[in-house]
């Protein structure tokens, strides 16, 4: 601990600005996330099938802006501009949903946040890798991914906290402007970016390239990582199983609190480890643990057995998150990182929604433990495709 702790504070200035940036924006986020679906409900008189809609909407178009800004932020050889730009929106639009009368004004906000949201994820990704040595991106992406869900702990404690003085809703919405201002205050000040980074491919050449010409490890990955993700669904589907286990509602929250500061810890560690242990061992150990977790729940009922295997899915993020990450980083060329990123948060982004309509839709139909045993055979499957993935030599 002693050594990563040391390793830790060796890391670059940006990426623990970066870090703090992640961790402000998540607990301004989750001041407001946990609290929607009741508000959507009770105050604007929306029903389940407004809120599907507005979540799908909003995560599609995140998806899709996460291509588009990798691939501007490599041509522009510029990842500054896009952080200012992404993380400002979402932070002057999102409490503007303490503003709402009617449903709709909730859509706009929700898909205007995930605009800002799919303009700041990949150069910020791509930025991490420009001010990082190679022998240290796992435990960038670690640490950046730890303060991430340290925000999404605090951010409904916080929002309880409120609750708890008699705060209204809609205020706590529009309070979640403040720290929001401080993310822009760190991005402006507190990020320096190295060198413009020349693109060196021609100015006709297509947005995301000829899918031929990128490296046939990274292609193998991404596609190893596509199959994973048809079987990766919503997580509200785990919360459902525990409620069916016996969770009482009042609890659930508190579980949710805990799995994310499982996430923290085990992010933390799992990025240090692919630095010792390598990315391919450690991804190929956190969809074990995905597989084991969906097979456990296929064939665990008891209340228990149900509660250790959901604080346990944590740690499949923990390897998995800032592993990948790092790997992406090695294998593509400097100059189109922000598009490679791109099109792996667009894998994991869009598969989600097929993803979810085939558990939901199994679910129905042949009922929960079906879902979970399909889940865990696609795990497999992209497993084995990951395998096939050659060893290459890290890119500068």
């Amino acid at each position: 601990m002693a050594q990563w702790l040391a390793r830790t504070r060796a890391l670059p200035a940006t990426v623990l600005v970066l870090g703090a940036v992640s961790l402000l924006t998540d607990v301004s986020g989750e001041m407001i996330y946990p609290l929607l679906p009741a508000f959507l409900s009770a105050s604007l008189g929306a029903g389940a099938w407004a809120l599907g809609l507005i979540e799908g909407a909003a995560e599609a178009t995140a998806a899709a802006f996460k291509i588009a800004s990798g691939v501007w932020t490599d041509r522009a050889g510029k990842r500054k501009p896009l952080l200012l730009f992404g993380y400002g929106l979402s932070s002057a639009i999102r409490p503007l949903t303490g503003l709402a009368t009617i449903w709709p004004v909730v859509l706009a906000v929700r898909v205007s946040d995930r605009i800002g949201k799919g303009l700041r994820s990949s150069p910020r990704d791509a930025l991490i890798a420009d001010v990082t040595a190679p022998e240290q991106r796992g435990a960038a992406y670690g640490v950046h991914q730890s303060m991430d869900h340290a925000g999404a702990v605090a951010g409904p404690l916080v929002a309880s906290a409120l609750l708890g003085w008699s705060v209204g809703v809609r205020e706590i919405f529009l309070l979640a402007a403040l720290p929001g201002i401080l993310v822009v205050l760190l991005l402006w000040r507190g990020i320096r970016e190295p060198e413009v980074h020349k693109p060196r491919r021609p100015a006709g050449e297509p947005l995301l390239l000829a899918y031929a010409q990128w490296p046939v490890s990274l292609r193998r990955m991404l596609l190893a990582v596509t199959v994973f993700s048809l079987g990766n669904s919503a997580d509200a589907f785990l919360l459902l199983r525990v409620q069916e286990a016996g969770v009482p509602l009042a609890w659930i929250a508190v579980l949710w609190a805990v799995h994310h500061v499982v996430k923290m810890v085990a992010t933390y560690a799992g990025g240090h480890l692919s630095d010792r242990w390598g990315r391919k061992p450690m991804v190929l150990g956190g969809w074990a643990v995905y597989a084991a977790v969906y097979l456990g729940f296929a064939l665990v009922q008891s209340l228990t057995g149900t509660v250790v295997l959901f604080l346990a899915y944590g740690l499949y993020f923990g390897l998995c998150e800032p592993a990948e990450k790092a790997w992406i980083a090695d294998l593509a060329p400097a100059d189109r990182r922000g598009a490679a990123f791109g099109v792996w948060q667009a894998a994991v982004g869009l598969g989600a929604l097929p993803a979810s309509l085939l558990f939901g839709g199994l679910w129905s139909l042949a009922g929960p433990a079906a879902a979970f045993a399909v889940g865990a055979a696609l795990s497999a499957l992209a497993a084995i495709l990951l395998l096939r993935v050659p060893p290459e030599p890290a890119a500068a």
